[in-house]
């Protein structure tokens, strides 16, 4: 995206293509504006007004990027104010607003596109189309997949357009050569369209002992390589770590910039640190680091090493 739009509108219930839409405009002004000021909004919790005293100029000249998600849930003297303020948006303020479609807050729709914003549509991808996405994932690495390969990974990694671009990164990363084979596919990611490494790191940092084991169990017995599993653990905690020690001040796009994550996996990660301290978190990523070291090469068991680095990890999550 060479130059944002003034007033963005982007449609669709596909959560992922949405966040990686509002990161494009987001990107796409800080690329000629690094200083830009994000305010991410909540579509049920913006107040008449607060557009008005977002966009208004800045006494520094800075630039503004107003994100409001969940745009089906303003309320309607809000959607006047928006649908007014597209057709006459101010100089140095961007709007990108989120609506998954339907029918509610379809007056919005309607007014912004008439008033002249413009529409990115985010539809789930069908079936075939995610093979589509999974070959333009690889290209967006400088890599290609074959055909064969692309159906393997996806028949591995399920439907979650999460996991499979995460995939998709992974494999560019770890695998030789331009083209990206079935063999590769098979080495990383066989077994994962039953359980993940994600699901297993989710489960060990809610403190749900038992479910974490049997999953851990059960991707081994089906090719998940442990390595794999390990590298889970450790971006769960460190996601922990991070929205944690974040400073208590930040909000929205500023805590989204600061942690590096999209706003969905912020609000994630905050269900899932009740519990957990952090002597808790140091404690267990040593744990994991342990267990890193094993699973490579350290240890006669990879299997011992991964529900041993579980256990402790339960265990941590209390120590506050």
């Amino acid at each position: 995206m060479a130059n944002a739009a003034p007033v963005t509108l982007i449609v669709g219930d596909e959560e992922f293509l949405a966040d990686r839409a509002v990161r494009a405009v987001v990107a796409a002004v800080r690329a000629e504006d690094p200083g830009a000021e994000v305010h991410d909004l909540q579509g049920g919790k913006v107040e008449p007004g607060e557009l008005t005293g977002l966009t208004s100029p800045s006494l520094f000249g800075d630039r503004s990027i107003i994100v409001i998600r969940a745009a089906q849930d303003l309320p309607k003297d809000v959607v006047a104010e928006v649908v007014k303020y597209t057709a006459r948006p101010a100089d140095e303020a961007v709007l990108v607003l989120a609506h998954p479609g339907g029918v509610k807050g379809k007056a919005l729709v309607d007014g912004v596109k008439k008033a002249g914003a413009d529409v990115v549509t985010v539809a789930k991808p069908a079936k075939g189309e995610r093979l589509d996405f999974i070959k333009a994932e690889v290209r967006g690495e400088g890599r290609t997949i074959s055909p064969a390969a692309a159906q393997a990974l996806l028949e591995a990694v399920g439907s979650d357009l999460r996991e499979l671009s995460a995939a998709c990164g992974q494999l560019a990363f770890d695998t030789q050569g331009k083209n990206i084979d079935e063999a590769a596919v098979a080495r990383y990611y066989r077994g994962r369209a039953e359980v993940s490494g994600f699901t297993i790191a989710d489960l060990a940092v809610e403190g749900r002992l038992g479910d974490a084991l049997e999953q851990v169990r059960w991707a081994l017995a089906t090719g998940v390589a442990p390595v794999l599993i390990v590298s889970a653990l450790a971006g769960g905690l460190r996601s922990l770590a991070k929205v944690g020690g974040a400073p208590r001040n930040l909000r929205g796009g500023q805590l989204a910039s600061h942690v590096g994550m999209p706003p969905w996996k912020i609000d994630r990660v905050r269900r899932q640190l009740g519990g957990w301290g952090p002597e808790g978190i140091s404690a267990a990523l040593q744990a994991v680091a342990v267990a890193d070291e094993q699973v490579k090469g350290g240890g006669a068991d990879p299997g011992y090493a991964l529900e041993k680095a579980v256990h402790t990890i339960v265990a941590s999550r209390t120590a506050r």
